[in-house]
């Protein structure tokens, strides 16, 4: 039985429970409110579904206890990965495409989803945050190979250390064998106009390739 709640989840779009499921995973300290919102600026189609992360924290909740900021305790993420995976195979079966769109503290945990499980997810974006490097996850070459990905990093972002999110660039643009789409964003720690519109583009493009649009 798991350590945690169920979780609490806030929808957007498509009823159909066979038509694609985009996953919103909001930053630490934040909910599923402050994300679910943003459904209503992506394409039209799938199913949006925002989780609550299982960790209660300032006032808000997070994915995984940290040894630093974007620095996960590997037990930690262990545990809220398989709690979200049952939530997830109980609401996505085989065969219904999963999109991953995370957030900051929710990207560190989308990344840490697709390294454990390449080959579940139709997409990942990555959203100024970084892969949860040194934390259980396998971070080796090819590792992703032909997962779809994007990645969009605030060139003045000064939350999230440089180093992690250098690494994490570096290692999506060369080396996990993934299809990345990466973009560089002016701003800070925020998703900008430019991303949303990167993001709407990218999610469109995806889910139209692989066949999972509706």
């Amino acid at each position: 039985m798991s350590a945690f709640a169920a979780p609490v989840v806030a929808q957007r779009g498509a009823p159909d429970l066979s038509a694609p499921l985009v996953v919103l995973l909001h930053g630490r300290g934040s909910n599923e409110e402050d994300i679910i919102g943003l459904a209503e600026q992506l394409p039209n189609g799938p199913a949006y579904a925002a989780v609550r992360a299982p960790i209660a924290e300032g006032g808000g909740y997070a994915w995984f206890a940290n040894r630093g900021i974007g620095r996960p305790v590997a037990e930690s993420l262990r545990s809220t990965m398989d709690w979200f995976r049952g939530w997830l195979d109980e609401s996505a079966p085989d065969g219904r495409p999963v999109v991953l769109v995370g957030f900051s503290g929710g990207a560190a945990f989308a990344g840490g989803l697709l390294l454990d499980d390449p080959q579940r997810y139709t997409g990942t974006a990555i959203l100024y945050g970084t892969l949860p490097f040194d934390a259980g996850v396998p971070v080796t070459t090819d590792r992703l190979a032909g997962a779809r990905v994007l990645v969009i990093h605030g060139d003045q972002d000064t939350i999230i250390p440089r180093e992690l999110l250098d690494r994490t660039w570096n290692y999506l643009d060369e080396d996990a064998g993934s299809v990345t789409t990466a973009v560089r964003d002016t701003g800070g720690h925020g998703l900008s106009t430019t991303a949303l519109v990167e993001l709407q583009q990218w999610l469109g493009t995806v889910l139209t390739e692989t066949g999972a649009s509706t």
